[in-house]
């Protein structure tokens, strides 16, 4: 993500009670709304969702939702995305943020004879805990889209306590703003392989679902995901259709986080921070 789309000038007094009023330049971190659209194959269009977010890597934020929602399966369903009128393609997510910055809806559109369940796109969303967008009342409503994980992943508690400064030394947008989420992929042996940012950390992860998903590496049953906050459901949700059998956040999980991951064979790891962590379940993964 350039930091010239993640970020916003602005000008601030600081109100101090032992120093003198003075007023300074700040920078923020851009949130601005997302509409995602999806191009069927009778050329009509449909909108999804909308979402705000962070501008930059809409491309991934797209196609991350729309797996993760089970709306669409492979990258090869992807015919192109676009954003307003502007070729992102796949894997890119990229846009000059000068020439779109006027548009913010962003439409997928389907490869001829890509037929998706209609019905999926029908159901309620409602606004959940995490700022986003989850159309999943309960876990039972997951069952028959998800399978229990099957992977023989371990990570040694050394590894586990080694990715928040791993994690941290990489969010460049939040060490000039302290105002976005992120989550970053690791493979066993703890190397970083992807980290997104993004002010929802819904985004964040859709954000990192979707660079994985349009180079066709799914399902990502060799990783780690760490995120910089809390875990809710829908973080688990999303990282349960990627393939990912181990969860580490900085923050706390929810009750229903835990039980979701509980019911599908995931590791969930809450408080990583100052050498120490809390295993809510799997902690079979989690060797000495």
């Amino acid at each position: 993500m350039k930091p010239a789309q993640a970020i916003s000038d602005v000008t601030v007094r600081r109100i101090s009670s032992d120093a003198e009023n003075e007023e300074f330049s700040d920078v923020l971190a851009v949130e601005e709304p997302l509409e995602i659209r999806l191009g069927l194959a009778d050329r009509t269009h449909k909108a999804i969702s909308i979402t705000m977010r962070t501008p930059g890597d809409d491309g991934e934020l797209a196609a991350g939702f729309l797996f993760t929602e089970g709306i669409i399966k492979s990258p090869e369903q992807v015919k192109q995305i676009r954003h307003c009128g502007l070729k992102i393609g796949k894997g890119s997510g990229v846009i000059d943020r000068t020439s779109a910055l006027n548009s913010n809806t962003i439409r997928v559109d389907l490869a001829e004879g890509v037929e998706i369940d209609l019905k999926r796109l029908e159901r309620n969303f409602y606004t959940s805990s995490s700022c986003g967008v989850c159309g999943k009342s309960s876990i039972e409503a997951l069952q028959a889209g998800a399978s229990p994980l099957e992977s023989n992943l371990t990570v040694s508690q050394d590894l586990v306590n080694s990715l928040p400064d791993i994690l941290r030394s990489s969010q460049k947008v939040f060490d000039r703003t302290g105002g976005l989420h992120a989550s970053a992929l690791f493979d066993a042996n703890g190397t970083l392989d992807i980290v997104r940012e993004d002010v929802g950390r819904h985004n964040a992860l859709d954000k990192v679902i979707g660079a994985k998903f349009m180079t066709g590496e799914m399902p990502l049953s060799n990783n780690i995901l760490l995120v910089s906050g809390r875990v809710s459901f829908e973080l688990v949700q999303k990282a349960l259709m990627a393939g990912i059998p181990i969860i580490a956040a900085v923050g706390a999980p929810s009750s229903l986080a835990v039980e979701l991951a509980k019911e599908f064979g995931m590791t969930l790891i809450g408080f990583v921070r100052d050498n120490r962590f809390n295993i809510y379940c799997g902690q079979e993964r989690v060797v000495q």
